[in-house]
C-alpha cells in the first residue's frame, strides 16, 4: 500500500497555520492542565515521602492517623528506649527522639491571615536523626530555653519566623535563633525547638510520636513485633517512609482527581476544536483527495494522512501545554495537608512519566477528534471528489 508521504501532512498544516496555532494552542491549554495538576500531585508526594529515612521507625498510638492525634507516656517512652536493634552513636547515645507535635496557629507574613503550621518539640539527636535537615543560617536552639529554629518555607512565608525574630505562642515568646533547609521536604514547613520546653509550654504530659534509627534497616519486623507484642503498651511501629508516604496519601488522590475531572470536562472542548479543525481541512482539499485517490493511494492511505495531520496537530499542542507546565517548577506553593490540617509547602515536580502521559492525552484527544473526519475523507468517491473540486 502507497502510503502519503509526511512532508505533505505537515506543510498541510503549515499552510493553514494560524488555525493549526489556534487549534494547538487549545489542546495545549487542556494538557497544561493536566500536566500541572499531576506535578503538584506528585510534588506533595515528593516532598513527604523525602521527608522519612528509611532506616528511621516512627512510633504512634495504635489508630493514630498522624502525629497530632497521637499520644506515648513517658513511661511507654522509656520502654521503647530499651528495645534491642537501636543505633548508636559515637559517644554509645542511642539515636531516639521522643517528640511532642502540636498544631499552631500562626499570622501570614504577606496578608496577616492565620494559619496552621507544625510545632515539633526535639532535639539535637532528633536533628541527628534526619540528615536531609542542614542549618543555613544562625544556629541550633539551646535545650532547657524559649529558642526555636524554624524551616525555611515557615521562615519565609510567616510573620516573626525570619532568623532574628520574635513568635509568640503557647502563652511566651520564642526567638527564631536559626532557620534550617531540609532539602524539600516537609520539615521545612515546620518549627522546632526543645522538646521539654514545649511539653511545658502546651501543658502536654505526653508525646506525639517516638523516632528511633534502627541499627539494621532489615530487622525491621523484629522490632515492630517486639513493640507491638508487648502488653504494656498500645503503640504502633512503622517506617518512617512508610509513613510519611501515608501522609501524602488523601491530598495527592484528592488532587489527582479533581484534576482528572476537569482535564476531562475541558478536553471536550479540545476535542470539538480539533474535528472542526479537521472537518474544515476535509472540505478545503477535496480536489487533493479526488487527486491522492485518482494517483493509487487507497482509502486506508488517505485515512491514515488525515490522522497522521490530527495526531501531528495534538502532539504540538501537548509540547507547547508540557513545555508551559515545566515552567511551574520554578513556582513554590502551599496547602493544608488534609491528614495533618497543617500547611505544607511544596514545588510542582515533572518526571518522565508525567510528559508521557500528558502527551499520551494530547494524542488522544487528537485522535477522537480526528477519526471522524479522517474517516469521511477515505470514504469520499474520486468522481465525487473531482466533482466538487
Amino acid at each position: 500500500m502507497r502510503i502519503v508521504p509526511f512532508s505533505y501532512i505537515a506543510r498541510n498544516l503549515w499552510v493553514r497555520r494560524v488555525t493549526t496555532l489556534l487549534t494547538a494552542g487549545g489542546m495545549g491549554l487542556v494538557v497544561y492542565v493536566f500536566a500541572t495538576v499531576l506535578m503538584m500531585s506528585e510534588g506533595i508526594r515528593a516532598t513527604l515521602v523525602a521527608t522519612g529515612q528509611p532506616d528511621n521507625v516512627m512510633v504512634l498510638r495504635k489508630g493514630a492517623g498522624a502525629e497530632i492525634n497521637s499520644g506515648i507516656t513517658r513511661g511507654q517512652a522509656s520502654v521503647i528506649e530499651s528495645l534491642q536493634g537501636i543505633a548508636v552513636d559515637g559517644s554509645g547515645r542511642r539515636l531516639i527522639s521522643k517528640e511532642p507535635v502540636v498544631l499552631n496557629t500562626l499570622p501570614k507574613r504577606a496578608s496577616g491571615k492565620p494559619s496552621n503550621v507544625t510545632v515539633r518539640g526535639t532535639s539535637a539527636t532528633g536533628m541527628a536523626l534526619r540528615p536531609q535537615v542542614q542549618l543555613f543560617a544562625g544556629r541550633m536552639f539551646r535545650p532547657g530555653t524559649s529558642e526555636i529554629v524554624t524551616g525555611k518555607a515557615v521562615a519565609r512565608g510567616f510573620a516573626g519566623a525570619g532568623l532574628g525574630e520574635t513568635m509568640r505562642f503557647a502563652g511566651r515568646d520564642w526567638k527564631v535563633v536559626g532557620v534550617f533547609d531540609a532539602g524539600r521536604s516537609g520539615f521545612d514547613s515546620e518549627v522546632w525547638g526543645d522538646s521539654e520546653q514545649m511539653m511545658q509550654a502546651f501543658r502536654r504530659q505526653a508525646y506525639s510520636s517516638v523516632v528511633f534509627k534502627l541499627t539494621n534497616p532489615a530487622t525491621f519486623e523484629q522490632v515492630r513485633q517486639a513493640l507491638e507484642d508487648d502488653p504494656r503498651l498500645t503503640l504502633e511501629a512503622k517506617r518512617e517512609t512508610i509513613f510519611y508516604a501515608e501522609q501524602s496519601e488523601a491530598l495527592a488522590t484528592f488532587i489527582r482527581l479533581l484534576g482528572l475531572a476537569l482535564s476531562i470536562i475541558f478536553s471536550i472542548g479540545a476535542v470539538v476544536g480539533a474535528m472542526i479543525t479537521m472537518f474544515a481541512a476535509v472540505a478545503s482539499r477535496i480536489g487533493e483527495i479526488g487527486t491522492l485517490r485518482a494517483l493509487g493511494f487507497r482509502r486506508t492511505a488517505v485515512l491514515s494522512a488525515f490522522m497522521s495531520e490530527s495526531l501531528l496537530l495534538s502532539f504540538v499542542g501537548g509540547v507547547m501545554g508540557l513545555g508551559a507546565a515545566a515552567l511551574m517548577q520554578t513556582v513554590n506553593i502551599s496547602t493544608v495537608n488534609f491528614q495533618t490540617f497543617s500547611e505544607l509547602a511544596f514545588q510542582f515536580t515533572l518526571t518522565p512519566r508525567i510528559a508521557m502521559q500528558s502527551i499520551s492525552f494530547a494524542l488522544a484527544m487528537g485522535f477522537v477528534g480526528g477519526f471522524i473526519p479522517a474517516w469521511r475523507a477515505a470514504r469520499m468517491k474520486i468522481v465525487d471528489c473531482l466533482r466538487q473540486a
